[in-house]
């Protein structure tokens, strides 16, 4: 009985390892820099439509990877984000690959995929300028979401809306993030300031670098928090995402909110709260250190217009022109920080 036991995990090991082989690691899947080519069959106009949250409908997707794995696997999906479903045509999607249709894709999880809100070619350049916000954080700290470029063809199902391809990203699943940085939920609302202290003024220039205040950390708005596993004092760590509103970007639908009293996105707003010089330099330093990458990121993107990535490092530049003059790092960050 035992050689038999031993005959069949022989026989069995070869199977265990091509199907491991043949599914997606979503590590790699995430540190792979490659465009993935995706077609996502459904009823798009549903999609489109849909007023409701979590109002999943069925699908059929294809990965075709660079390195010649494909795959295609039904999973569901639903539109997401209450801005673009009303104003963009086709709205931001989650997608569920957690599903027994989806053996060698369901190691993704659920993954956020944005999308252009139109179909335009200007509309992609905007997709991309977003993306590279979330490859300039990813720089600064490993406590930020993963993207992943894919060009995705949209295919209808009901035969109601034109085949039409454009480039998309998805977004990291929460749950590979938290394994990622040892950390877990916390999901108790709290003041800005009750997070770590740190990462808040971290999050909060690398907000006011890229021009964006659409974020508030006590109603969670763009952002989420974690909480490190194996601290017990430890005070949660904010992780921003959803940056189309940024100055960066500069999205025509992007609009400040009436209270910063600016006219455009393009005009920096600090929406840290104070914080001494120290403290400051502590955390100016990183984006110091950093910026030939960041710079490097941009400038060698060349899916991005050159036109637009000048744009995009002059914007920068005013932004380091600030953090290397001590008079214009209190004037911003001290005595303009916000105290309410």
């Amino acid at each position: 009985m035992k050689n038999f036991h031993l005959l069949l995990l022989f026989f069995l090991l070869p199977i265990v390892s091509l199907s491991q082989k043949d599914a997606l690691d979503s590590a790699a899947f995430f540190t792979d820099e490659r465009v993935i080519e995706v077609k996502l069959s459904t009823d798009l106009k549903k999609l489109m439509t849909s007023k409701k949250d979590n109002d999943f409908q069925p699908a059929t997707v294809t990965f075709i990877c660079p390195d010649s794995f494909s795959v295609t696997e039904d999973i569901r999906v639903c539109a997401r984000g209450q801005f673009r479903r009303k104003n963009c045509y086709m709205p931001s999607t989650t997608f569920d690959f957690k599903n027994p249709q989806s053996p060698k894709l369901s190691c993704l999880g659920k993954l956020k995929m944005v999308s252009g809100c139109a179909r335009t070619a200007f509309d992609e350049q905007l997709l991309l300028k977003e993306y590279i916000i979330y490859k300039m954080y990813n720089i600064l700290t490993e406590k930020s979401f993963r993207v992943r470029l894919m060009r995705i063809d949209y295919d209808d199902t009901k035969d109601k809306v034109k085949l039409y391809s454009q480039y998309a990203f998805v977004i990291e699943d929460v749950k590979d993030l938290a394994k990622r940085n040892k950390s877990k939920e916390f999901k108790t609302k709290i003041n800005t300031e009750t997070t770590d202290r740190n990462y808040m003024t971290l999050v909060a220039i690398f907000q006011f670098m890229i021009g964006n205040t659409d974020w508030a950390v006590p109603v969670a708005h763009n952002i989420i928090l974690r909480l490190p596993k194996n601290d017990s004092l430890a005070r949660p760590i904010v992780i921003p995402y959803d940056f189309d509103f940024a100055g960066l970007v500069d999205a025509p639908y992007a609009m400040p909110a009436p209270q910063l009293g600016t006219e455009s996105v393009r005009e920096r707003v600090y929406r840290g709260f104070p914080r001494n010089m120290a403290e400051l330099q502590a955390v100016i330093t990183i984006f110091k250190e950093k910026k030939d990458s960041i710079y490097s990121l941009i400038k060698n993107f060349d899916l991005i217009k050159s036109g637009e990535r000048e744009v995009m490092i002059k914007y920068l530049d005013d932004f380091y022109r600030i953090i290397n003059n001590d008079v214009l790092i209190n004037d911003y960050f001290i005595l303009n920080a916000r105290t309410q």
